[in-house]
């Protein structure tokens, strides 16, 4: 998440919430392997139907921390923007996106930051619609997947993982892009996109945002994932959006949903998150609607930005749940007779 203020930094000192940890497996990555994804990542390629995938049971907490345990490891040191770490985190999810038949939206998956002076690339992949008419309006649903890199030292530790700030964004995506890319079910166009120089500054979603007003793309929403490893605590509602009173998404996806699943969490009024994410860009660009999912909380997790940010905290089985739950959202948005989701008047 972008940098924070001083007084909301504060907040973020409050206890951790309790996780509910799984066992994995500790698959060695070898870069050079099946298309350059771990192994257990590419077998499923082979047992997922193409029609039919339950969104109950699409992924679970293995599959989940098997992405996890690579873009938020030691080796990454931290994912910085411009980054050895940061490439190697690219060419991964390159290839996940390649893997399950998500092509890429321009002519290769990554697109160059115009904004940054490192090279730094944003990865954009696109599932085409399968309506002739509804595959001109598109949706792009993002995460960013940088982090701050390495800081000073906490007993010896000085990589900043950033396991919940944002490989976990990031895993949902690459998930849900998975599903679609798989499933080849949606009317309209579904954009993913996973967002370098966030932590700079929204730099990349800021960079794609232009580039695409300027290409005069048919944006109907932006969908956006952030901080997303932890569950809520004491909530009647499984996830909140930003920006919550700007258009009818939660009502749409609580609709689609079945249930309660989004709700409205007031400190994130307070501290216009709203603005501090990779939606805000496309809202400014675009004015459609534009919204964060996340379930930070500012008490259910007290690493941000620091070396403690690192998978053994992370609660893969809520992670496994959100992605399971978003699908019958997304399908819903991107599959809509009319463009249900609407800028609140």
């Amino acid at each position: 998440m972008k940098k924070l203020s001083c007084a909301f930094a504060i907040l973020l000192a409050i206890g951790c919430g309790s996780t509910q940890m799984v066992e994995t497996r500790t698959n060695t990555i070898d870069p050079a392997g099946p298309e350059g994804v771990k192994g257990s990542v590419v077998e499923a390629t082979s047992t997922v139907k193409a029609t039919g995938v339950s969104e109950a049971t699409f992924t679970d907490a293995e599959r989940v921390a098997d992405i996890m345990n690579y873009l938020a490891s030691d080796d990454l040191k931290g994912r910085d923007s411009g980054s050895e770490g940061i490439e190697m985190a690219a060419k991964y999810i390159e290839n996940y996106f390649k893997s399950y038949h998500v092509k890429p939206y321009f002519e290769s998956y990554r697109d160059t930051l115009s904004n940054y002076k490192k090279p730094s690339y944003n990865i954009v992949g696109v599932v085409e619609g399968n309506d002739p008419d509804l595959k001109n309006e598109y949706i792009v649903i993002g995460a960013h997947y940088d982090h701050i890199g390495t800081i000073a030292p906490e007993n010896g530790d000085y990589i900043a993982n950033g396991a919940n700030d944002n490989a976990s964004g990031t895993t949902t995506v690459m998930e849900l892009a998975r599903y679609f890319g798989t499933n080849k079910n949606n009317k309209r166009s579904l954009i993913f996109a996973l967002f370098s120089a966030e932590e700079k500054g929204l730099l990349g979603s800021e960079h794609l945002a232009k580039k695409m007003k300027g290409q005069d793309l048919n944006l109907y929403a932006m969908l956006n994932f952030e901080m997303t490893g932890v569950p809520l605590q004491g909530k009647d509602y499984f996830v909140y959006i930003t920006g919550y009173d700007n258009s009818n998404l939660a009502e749409v996806s609580n609709t689609y949903a079945k249930e309660n699943m989004v709700g409205f969490l007031p400190t994130a009024k307070e501290y216009n998150l709203f603005q501090r994410s990779d939606n805000y860009p496309f809202h400014k660009e675009f004015g459609v609607p534009s919204h964060t999912y996340c379930t930070f909380d500012f008490t259910n997790f007290g690493h941000y930005h620091k070396v403690g940010d690192e998978n053994d905290l992370m609660d893969f089985p809520h992670m496994a749940a959100l992605v399971n739950k978003m699908i019958p959202v997304l399908e819903g948005i991107a599959n809509a007779s009319t463009q249900e989701v609407k800028i609140t008047q």
